[in-house]
């Protein structure tokens, strides 16, 4: 029986900091790339992760808004599986300079030289509508498709 909330999710996700994330890549086809949500992790349903607006995953996104995010801690030193989420959600696309504010972190200056204001930044805000995870020992969902308390 699933007993995890979304918090104890949440508690997880603080210490991973890559994970997948797979769009509809079109003619049946699932493209996967790893991102970073550069310590963006106050997860309440929601994931962000910075991009140029002219690659392929956005393409991806705009045609298809469907995504999933896949998570994975590393074993703990006591042997015990890390944990393994998969999130199922809804992307969609922000060029709002608020919004780049809030989510941004000094280390993106690596991949957006120019900070808030690079040429063709766009903000992924990935809204979750099913979580499933294991750990070892146990596995279960949480549901948020019904949930539209979230901002």
């Amino acid at each position: 029986m699933a007993s995890m909330t979304l918090e104890d999710l949440a508690s997880h996700l603080k210490k991973i900091d890559f994970c997948m994330l797979s769009t509809n890549a079109g003619s049946g086809r699932i493209a996967s790339r790893p991102m970073s949500n550069n310590g963006d992790v106050e997860y309440d349903g929601d994931s962000w992760f910075f991009s140029y607006e002219d690659t392929r995953k956005i393409a991806e996104i705009k045609g298809n808004e469907n995504v999933s995010l896949t998570f994975t801690a590393a074993p703990s030193l006591l042997g015990k599986p890390g944990i393994f989420i998969a999130i199922e959600g809804i992307a969609s696309l922000m060029r709002d300079k608020a919004a780049f504010e809030k989510h941004w972190v000094a280390d993106l200056k690596r991949w957006f030289p120019e900070g808030i204001d690079t040429s063709g930044l766009v903000l992924i805000k990935v809204s979750a509508s099913s979580i499933q995870y294991w750990d070892g020992e146990e596995n279960g969902e949480i549901n948020l498709a019904a949930s539209s308390s979230r901002s």
